[in-house]
């Protein structure tokens, strides 16, 4: 809902705190999960009705704050579904509030459409236009919710982002080429605080050019990249001489082909990580 790790947590617990609240006004809960649900989902559309006016000044593209699992612990990247790539959060971002809220708890948690009714406080039949019109917008960017990869897919994109670093760091530009969709889009967000691309490249010979030059200059700098799961997706953190975090790239990757690549350099989205690099 949130794109943010910080501000999901603060939710949950605005919400626990209501909850403790209510036990102690005497408030008779019949189903605290219900009660809970309730609370995280309306707090989350407050919290994107504010969001989307901040956003509104954002400097450059907004990506939501990367989720990463080292590589060498397969079993907890498993469990990270699609709804969590980098991709799919971007796309919500298109959404309104209630219309993210719905197409959640339904197309990602399950929920029927009376339970939704009940936990956004829209009817029934309000609810399944929300989500038919969030749907079809979700599907015309190319993206599905709620599937987990299947460990063929994940032992081939480990492979592939593997080959793709190596032959980017390598500054082999047709082989690099040859990785790439035609279509291939990157992404990058420095939140104003560190240099990035002020907007979306598209085409493969514009990314790899700019590929090529960033990894040439990292090469220099003595930046390395460490293998990683981000969001559900392959990709690597970047670290400096000094082994501090400058960053993390996802690649979405489908049919042994690059889609887009999405490179978060914003500080502030990488605390969780590890100490910031000053590297800009």
């Amino acid at each position: 809902m949130t794109g943010s790790v910080g501000d999901a947590e603060d939710i949950v617990q605005d919400a626990f705190l209501g909850l403790s609240r209510a036990h102690q006004e005497g408030t008779e809960i019949v189903n605290t999960k219900a009660y809970l649900t309730t609370a995280v989902t309306r707090l989350g559309i407050n919290y994107l009705h504010s969001a989307r006016v901040r956003r509104e000044t954002y400097v450059g593209d907004w990506l939501p704050e990367p989720i990463v699992v080292p590589a060498d612990r397969p079993a907890e990247q498993a469990e990270l579904a699609d709804s969590l790539s980098m991709a799919f959060l971007v796309l919500l971002e298109a959404l309104s509030p209630v219309e993210r809220a719905v197409f959640m708890l339904r197309e990602v948690f399950g929920y029927d459409y009376r339970e939704v009714s009940r936990i956004t406080g829209k009817s029934e039949a309000n609810c399944r236009q929300i989500f038919a019109r969030a749907r079809q917008r979700i599907a015309a960017g190319g993206q599905v919710a709620g599937r987990a990869p299947s460990r063929e897919r994940r032992a081939e994109g480990e492979r592939l982002a593997r080959r793709f670093f190596e032959v980017a760091a390598g500054g082999d530009m047709d082989a690099l080429l040859g990785m790439l969709a035609p279509d291939v889009v990157l992404h990058g967000d420095g939140g104003g605080k560190v240099a990035a691309i002020g907007k979306r490249l598209a085409g493969r010979l514009p990314v790899v050019r700019l590929l090529l030059g960033v990894f040439r200059r990292a090469g220099i700098l003595g930046v390395t990249l460490r293998p990683a799961w981000v969001n559900g997706r392959p990709g690597a953190v970047k670290f400096d001489a000094e082994g501090l975090v400058i960053g993390v790239i996802e690649l979405d990757i489908a049919d042994g082909m690059v889609n887009a690549i999405h490179a978060v350099a914003n500080p502030d989205k990488l605390a969780r990580i590890g100490a910031n690099s000053d590297m800009a």
